[in-house]
């Protein structure tokens, strides 16, 4: 078997189950890793964007914060489910790592981006229309944009096809 020949096969291996597209894992699989890693995102994400806005911090450690969780709950999400299966920490993290680096990057570049772009949402207050559709529609836009990168990246044995070898 060739390298291209192994790297199909590790990809099907990987990828789960459903229709193998051309270049890849197929869409369900890439949109059932996208919403795992939008979950976490998300949670981190909405605390860390309440925390500063309650505490009326600026726009940059309001930022910053909600990044930082994003990151953290984001990967909590792959770290716990591979522990359960029996792996030590030090493999766990390497493997959370691993697998949501780029997805959770991605998704927060432009979750982001939509909300430092939309005219007063950075201004708006937890109470206001404005802070919770910027937000959630970040997460909307993010989860369209980062699943095609899922899709890519499981076809080829990266990012969230990692985990598969631990269900």
């Amino acid at each position: 078997m060739d390298h291209a020949d192994r790297q199909s096969a590790s990809a099907q291996d990987h990828a789960g189950h459903g229709d193998q597209l051309p270049g890849g894992a197929p869409w369900g699989t890439a949109a059932k890793a996208t919403l795992h890693c939008l979950t976490g995102c998300a949670i981190g994400e909405i605390l860390g964007m309440v925390i500063g806005t309650a505490l009326i911090w600026g726009n940059v450690p309001t930022m910053a914060l909600a990044i930082t969780l994003a990151f953290i709950f984001g990967y909590s999400f792959t770290l716990f489910a591979v522990l359960r299966a029996g792996v030590s920490w030090k493999a766990a993290i390497k493997v959370a790592l691993a697998a949501d680096t780029v997805s959770i990057a991605v998704m927060e570049l432009v979750d982001n981006g939509i909300i430092a772009v939309v005219p007063g949402a950075m201004e708006a207050h937890l109470s206001d229309g404005l802070f919770w559709s910027s937000l959630l529609g970040g997460f909307a836009v993010a989860f369209v944009i980062t699943t095609p990168v899922n899709k890519w990246m499981i076809g080829r044995g990266k990012g969230h096809a990692v985990v598969h070898a631990y269900h």
